[in-house]
C-alpha cells in the first residue's frame, strides 16, 4: 500500500510538472490605438452620478468601436489641439476625491496612445459646468488655450501651449463663452449680456491688449441666442431660442454682425418648432450646409428639449434640404471630408446616432451605451 501511494505521488509530480512547462507566463501588454480617422469621436461625460470623475470616451465612428477613456477629474472642459494630436483637459482634483487639498490644471493627453503627457497648473477659477465646446478653446493659432472662469465673475485663463505654463487671466464681465478668430491667433471674442460681441486682443505674453464691442444685435430679454456657435471661416454663427440664425464677422478689431434670418417659416411658427439642445447645431464647412436640432410646441425653457427632427439649411441660399428624424439628439458634430458623417447624442436612449451627411442626408446607425451623462461631442 505504501508503495502505491509512493507511485500515485510520484505520477502526480510528474504530470504537474509536464503542465508547468507547458503552461506560458501571461505578459500584460498595452494596445496601441489604430491610426486615427476624421471619424475618431470624442465624448465628453460629466459623469453626473460620480461628477468627481468625469470621463472622455474615444470611439470608432465608422466600426462603432469603444477604443478607450480619459479621465477628466472633476467637471473637466476638454478640447483638442488644433492638429488632433493632443487633447486638453482643464480640471480639478481633490486629495480626498471629494474634499481636501484642491489642485486646477491643465492635462495633456496624446491622442493616439491616450497616455498622460503633462499638466500645466491653472488658478482654480474654471468654469464647473455642463462641458460646452465654448468653455475651453485652442487659438487658431495653437499658441494659447483659453478656458473660461466663473468665481461667478467671468473672466478667462489664457494659458501658453508652447511654453506649457499659465500666461494671464483676462476680466470678461457681463459675457461669457470663448469664440476664437479664425483668422488672427491673439483674437478672440466672447458674447455679451447686453447683446453684443466682445472682440479681445491679446500680447504676445498672453495679457489684455485691447477690447472692441460689436452693435447689439440680439435682445437677451425677448429672443437671446445660444452660446454654441459654428463657423465658416471667421464667419461664426449664432441660433437664436426662436430659430433665428446671426452670423458674425471676427476678421477685424470689431465684430461685425450681418441681418439674421429665420429658420422657422409661418407654417413652423404656427407649431412652434424651435432649436433645443446643448451643442444644438453643425456645419459641414467645404457645402455650407448647416443642421440645426428642431423640437416643436416650443414655450419658454423648451430650449433644451432634445430633438425630434434635424434640420438641414444652405447657408448661401437659406433653404431648407432635408428634415431629418432626430433622435432625441442634445448634441452633434459633423467631419468635414468629401462624404462626411453627422453624429449625434440620443439624451433619451443613450448613446449616439449617425447620418450620412452627404448631399441625400439619412439616418445610418447607431451605437449604444456610451457614457453616462454626455454633453459634447469632437471630431479631429
Amino acid at each position: 500500500m505504501r508503495h502505491l501511494r509512493a507511485l500515485i505521488f510520484w505520477l502526480g509530480a510528474c504530470l504537474a510538472a509536464s503542465a508547468s512547462a507547458q503552461l506560458q507566463h501571461e505578459t500584460l501588454t498595452v494596445a496601441k490605438l489604430p491610426a486615427p480617422t476624421p471619424h475618431r469621436l470624442y465624448i465628453t461625460d460629466i459623469s453626473f452620478l460620480h461628477i468627481v470623475d468625469g470621463r472622455l470616451h474615444v470611439v470608432d465612428g465608422d466600426a462603432l468601436k469603444y477604443l478607450g477613456m480619459l479621465s477628466t477629474g472633476y467637471a473637466g472642459l476638454s478640447t483638442l489641439s488644433n492638429d488632433g494630436k493632443e487633447m486638453y483637459v482643464a480640471t480639478t482634483y481633490y486629495s480626498r476625491l471629494s474634499r481636501g487639498e484642491r489642485s486646477d490644471v491643465v492635462d495633456i493627453h496624446d491622442t493616439q496612445t491616450l497616455e498622460h503627457k503633462g499638466e500645466i497648473p491653472i488658478p482654480p477659477r474654471h468654469a464647473q459646468a455642463l462641458p460646452y465646446k465654448g468653455l475651453a478653446r485652442v487659438s487658431s493659432d495653437g499658441r494659447w488655450l483659453l478656458v473660461q472662469n466663473a468665481t461667478p465673475a467671468s473672466s478667462v485663463s489664457v494659458v501658453d501651449l508652447r511654453a506649457r505654463k499659465f500666461a494671464a487671466e483676462v476680466a470678461t464681465p457681463g459675457c461669457w463663452i470663448i469664440v476664437p478668430s479664425q483668422t488672427v491667433g491673439s483674437r478672440f471674442a466672447t458674447l455679451c449680456g447686453d447683446g453684443t460681441l466682445q472682440a479681445i486682443e491679446l500680447n504676445d505674453d498672453g495679457t489684455l491688449k485691447s477690447r472692441k464691442r460689436s452693435a447689439r444685435f440680439f435682445d437677451a430679454d425677448a429672443d437671446p441666442v445660444f452660446v454654441h456657435s459654428e463657423a465658416v471661416g471667421d464667419r461664426h454663427y449664432f441660433v437664436s431660442f426662436l430659430g433665428r440664425l446671426y452670423a458674425a464677422d471676427l476678421s477685424g478689431e470689431t465684430p461685425q454682425v450681418e441681418a439674421p434670418w429665420s429658420l422657422v417659416d409661418k407654417a413652423d411658427q404656427a407649431k412652434r418648432w424651435r432649436p433645443g439642445g446643448y451643442q444644438l447645431m453643425a456645419i459641414h464647412r467645404p457645402s455650407k450646409r448647416l443642421f440645426v436640432a428642431m423640437h416643436p410646441g416650443g414655450a419658454e425653457g423648451s430650449h433644451k428639449n432634445p430633438a425630434q427632427e434635424i434640420w438641414v439649411f444652405d447657408l448661401e441660399t437659406h433653404q431648407r434640404l432635408a428634415r431629418l428624424p432626430g433622435h432625441n439628439a442634445i448634441a452633434m458634430t459633423i467631419s468635414q471630408i468629401a462624404q462626411p458623417k453627422l453624429f449625434a447624442l440620443d439624451a433619451l436612449k443613450g448613446g449616439f446616432v449617425v447620418y450620412d451627411a452627404g448631399p441625400k442626408p439619412r439616418y445610418l446607425t447607431r451605437m449604444g451605451d456610451v457614457g453616462e451623462t454626455p454633453t459634447l461631442l469632437a471630431l479631429p
